[in-house]
């Protein structure tokens, strides 16, 4: 959202060379004018023609001579200032050339971003195939904490409760899949802490973009809820991951500014996040 903003600012920018230009070649048109007036001068006194009595001094029969003088050194101060400006457009031109690229580089780069935040919400992201030889097993293999359960679908509660004690112990896959089990049925009270479960699972695997995105969708399905803060933290975190540390200060100074009471805890895990995000 910021990332539009910014590019709105820079676009006035772009005005600058262009009103130079202007100036600039109504000045080279003028001057242009006046060399064309000169040459034909010249022409007049080489062909023996007079200037106009009020122009040409008094005195002597070098005056015609000595006019001519002036008016060459004139036409070549005139020819020297129209370079000058020609110099000066062509410095101009490639300014303008230069912001106009600069802009479109941004205009990009935040449409790529808010598609990643906005235009993708409420798509979950598939699950990676494990990678290496320390994957984790397929999330279709139970695990340990539910080998005892019996058979049947695990209920919303139970499946959050195996998460979160598989992100404890560092299955981030299958703490994903919990809160993937969750999230795949119908809409609950327990909706939002699978969301929060599914932004820790990804963090954990590294999948920064993902986890913004299943923050984000946290914090929106209730921002007044005991665990918004959470989602907003968890944000926070997964922008810095992907390099946004612009966009994680922001989310921490919204959180600050929505949740004016936090818990100790909190606290500290807010101005860590601050640390990492090298924010002000």
């Amino acid at each position: 959202m910021s990332f539009r903003l910014i590019a709105l600012l820079a676009l006035p920018l772009l005005a600058a060379p262009a009103a130079a230009q202007v100036i600039e070649s109504r000045e080279g048109i003028a001057l242009q004018n006046q060399i064309l007036e000169l040459r034909r001068d010249l022409d007049a006194l080489r062909r023996g023609g007079g200037m106009a009595a009020p122009v040409a001094p008094r005195g002597g029969a070098g005056a015609p001579q000595e006019l001519l003088q002036q008016m060459l050194a004139r036409l070549g101060e005139l020819e020297e200032e129209v370079r000058r400006l020609r110099g000066r457009l062509e410095v101009a031109e490639n300014t303008n050339r230069r912001l106009a690229e600069d802009v479109e580089k941004l205009r990009g780069d935040m449409d790529f971003r808010l598609q990643q935040l906005e235009g993708g919400a409420g798509r979950p992201a598939a699950p990676r195939p494990p990678q290496g030889p320390a994957a984790a097993p397929a999330p279709a293999q139970p695990p340990p904490a539910a080998a005892s359960q019996p058979p049947g679908p695990r209920t919303a509660e139970r499946a959050i409760a195996d998460g979160q004690a598989a992100l404890g112990r560092g299955d981030y896959a299958a703490a994903e899949a919990a809160a993937r089990e969750v999230l795949a049925g119908r809409p609950g009270p327990r909706r939002q802490d699978a969301q929060i479960l599914l932004g820790e699972a990804l963090l954990g695997r590294r999948q920064f973009q993902n986890a913004a995105l299943a923050f984000n969708d946290a914090y929106a399905t209730n921002r007044r809820s005991s665990r918004a803060p959470e989602a907003l933290l968890g944000l926070a975190n997964a922008f810095t991951g992907f390099g946004a540390r612009r966009e994680a200060c922001d989310t921490l100074d919204q959180l600050r500014s929505e949740f004016t009471t936090l818990s100790a805890p909190m606290q500290r895990r807010v101005a860590e996040a601050r640390r990492r995000a090298q924010c002000r």
